[in-house]
């Protein structure tokens, strides 16, 4: 009953033996079920036999089982005179294994009871006999070519071939034949790389086997074994070339499901969330910007980078880099580098205020500032000293203004920053001092691009998602992701707030800091931030649409200026073009971000934030949550203020700047900015 039942374990049944095929290495599948890699490097390349010369299958056959055809899996004549020849010798000298029960060990009993005992060999010939009623003769022979270990860490005959001599296996001459059929007996023994006389005198006796078994004739046979064993210089080392990051962070994730269970993990299929060409491009967008700016850094230190790309509608990771340069197990900057946000962390400075009340077209005074901190006074500086005086709240952002956004955040306070940045997904120390809202804290890209997603999808929080399913081979499931709204779809901001936020930095990638992106070409509904930190040290880009967040960091591993002009805009900015324009197709209607239902739209003069009149130079569309509409008409233009089309323009643009300074002053004393 024990062999009758394969040990208990069960027995392969027709079907499995019918359609198993050779590992490569397990399968890592993105969305649309495309091959992007593999879960382990295995060195096997699986071939027909109609690839297999026929004078190579004959070596192994007549090296390994001369009576392949005759046998039903088991050679009663082998096994006899195998038993007899090791009762003689008082050891094991000689083995029975035919072609099939190496199949049996190689494929359905591998691993299942220690090698080389009774119950593993009792084991091989009952799965031998199921495998000889289940395949054609043609068949088996394919298998056992395809899953014979070949030493030197190399699976089947082709992997050898080129392992061995550089060349596929229909490319080979019959003394190379015969060396790899001189190797399954003892592949360590006799590797031609370790032991080159061995090995010759190994291949030498195949050629002569063949002969006896009249696969080749007598007179050819001292020419044979006199040719010289040449073997290729560089061993067969498999390299996919799109393997990356993203792909290493699947592998983890699958090692720390299946650690301590039953499954071989070169054996799964696994079905992630990412898109194979979205990844493609964010691998090469770092690499050709992370080149671009390290021309112009002047320092032996690598320029890295790292991306994540999200779908903010349920957290699926789309793409996801984690350097320059990719090498299996290395640091994954993506989500273990800690590094400053700068400017990309004031938009939840402007969501904390769109909360407490305050608009789009809200002002805010944009002048030097000084920030007492105890004994110490902390004083920001804008961009190249460039002030603007009084200036909406959308204007701010747009310039991306320092002192503008420190007052915002004065105002509106530290402690409510810090809780909008934590529902939004940032999980990192927030430090409750001023310069945080200038991001002098310090996240992952993963988390600032999870966190931006409740501004693009109406303020849903998102949990990131890398792996759908984890199955066998066979397609039995192992694990399976639980229902993605699980964790998801949390309210962290109104819809109307996050309206706010997504308009305003619509309006940096349109007008602001952000338009490099513009100018790459990119169409359609797109927001974002870029963010520079002190002396240049980190750029970045977080761009987002209704079916995408990516962001881009560039920067020194050891934190160091890049040059003396870096931006976010003018350095990280185009590699967010870049991978948009070549990896990503998922376009979102024009009415994506309409405004939320009960919202109330006012003609505004983008320049004050007060009611647009007919002499107002520029209008704009602002809609507004119920309540916080303006209802004073703009004081700046108006009939006995000039006409812009008169020289006089000028002087009266004069003027209103003094009159916004005056409420600035004012403004400043109420709210002690």
């Amino acid at each position: 009953m024990w062999l009758g039942t394969c040990g208990f374990d069960g027995c392969p049944t027709p079907r499995e033996i019918q359609t198993f095929q050779p590992d490569q290495g397990g399968r890592i599948l993105d969305r649309y079920n495309r091959v992007m890699g593999r879960l382990e490097t295995v060195r096997r390349l699986n071939v027909p036999l109609t690839a297999v010369p026929e004078f190579v299958q004959q070596a192994f056959i007549a090296t390994e089982d001369r009576r392949f055809y005759q046998h039903g899996g088991l050679d009663w004549r082998g096994f006899f005179r195998a038993v007899l020849t090791n009762l003689k010798a008082g050891r094991t000298r000689e083995g029975f294994s035919t072609i099939s029960m190496q199949v049996a060990r190689n494929t359905f009993a591998v691993r299942r009871y220690p090698a080389r005992s009774l119950r593993q060999k009792l084991i091989e010939l009952r799965t031998s006999r199921l495998i000889e009623h289940s395949l054609t003769k043609q068949q088996i022979l394919e298998l056992y070519f395809n899953v014979i270990y070949m030493g030197n860490g190399v699976y089947g005959v082709e992997a050898a071939s080129k392992d061995l001599f550089g060349r596929s296996v229909n490319q080979l001459n019959l003394p190379q034949a015969a060396m790899l059929a001189a190797l399954p007996k003892a592949p360590s023994a006799y590797t031609p790389r370790r032991h080159p006389d061995r090995a010759l005198a190994r291949r030498n006796l195949v050629l002569s086997l063949m002969v006896k078994e009249g696969y080749v004739s007598a007179n050819r046979l001292k020419g044979l074994q006199e040719q010289p064993l040449r073997i290729a210089r560089d061993e067969y080392r498999p390299k996919d070339p799109n393997d990356s990051f993203a792909l290493d962070a699947v592998r983890e994730f699958v090692d720390s499901v299946i650690r301590g269970g039953t499954s071989d993990i070169v054996d799964l299929t696994v079905r992630t969330t990412l898109d194979r060409n979205a990844q493609i491009a964010a691998d090469r967008a770092i690499r050709r910007q992370a080149a671009t700016i390290q021309s112009e850094t002047g320092r032996r230190a690598l320029v890295q980078g790292a991306m994540v790309a999200i779908d903010p509608r349920n957290g699926d990771i789309r793409a996801l880099s984690g350097g320059r340069t990719y090498e299996r197990g290395t640091f994954n900057r993506a989500l273990l580098a800690h590094r400053q946000p700068g400017s990309a962390f004031k938009p939840f400075v402007y969501a904390a205020a769109m909360a407490a009340g305050y608009t789009p077209s809200s002002e805010v005074d944009d002048d030097p500032i000084d920030v007492i901190q105890g004994r110490d006074v902390w004083s920001p500086a804008n961009y190249n000293d460039d002030y603007s005086g009084r200036i909406t709240f959308r204007r701010a952002l747009i310039k991306s203004a320092n002192a503008a956004t420190v007052r915002v955040s004065q105002a509106v306070g530290i402690p409510r920053i810090i809780e909008t940045a934590r529902r939004n997904g940032i999980v990192s120390q927030l430090p409750n001092v001023p310069s945080m809202a200038l991001g002098s804290l310090e996240v992952t890209p993963m988390e600032l691009v999870t966190a931006y997603a409740p501004f693009a999808n109406g303020g849903f929080r998102v949990k990131p998602r890398l792996v759908r399913s984890i199955s066998t081979a066979d397609e039995t499931p192992i694990w399976q992701e639980e229902d993605v709204r699980e964790g998801n779809h949390i309210p962290v901001m109104t819809p109307q707030d996050a309206y706010q936020v997504t308009s305003m930095l619509q309006s940096v990638v349109d007008y602001g800091t952000g338009k490099v992106v513009r100018d790459y070409g990119v169409k359609g509904l797109i927001a974002g931030k870029t963010g520079t930190t002190n002396s240049g040290t980190d750029v970045w880009f977080v761009g987002y649409t209704p079916t995408i967040v990516a962001g881009f960091w560039f920067g020194f591993d050891t934190p160091a200026p890049i040059s003396g002009d870096a931006s976010g805009g003018r350095l990280a900015a185009p590699a967010w073009a870049e991978f948009y324009n070549a990896g990503w197709r998922e376009y979102a209607p024009a009415t994506a971000w309409n405004p939320p239902p009960g919202m109330s739209m006012r003609v505004i003069d983008p320049t004050t934030g007060y009611l647009a009149t007919e002499w107002c130079p520029a209008t704009r569309n602002e809609y507004y949550k119920p309540g916080t509409e303006p209802t004073v008409q703009c004081p700046v233009h108006g009939p006995d203020m000039g006409d812009p089309e008169n020289p006089e323009w000028p002087n009266q643009r004069e003027w209103s700047n003094d009159f916004g300074k005056k409420i600035g002053k004012a403004l400043g004393k109420i709210f002690k900015f």
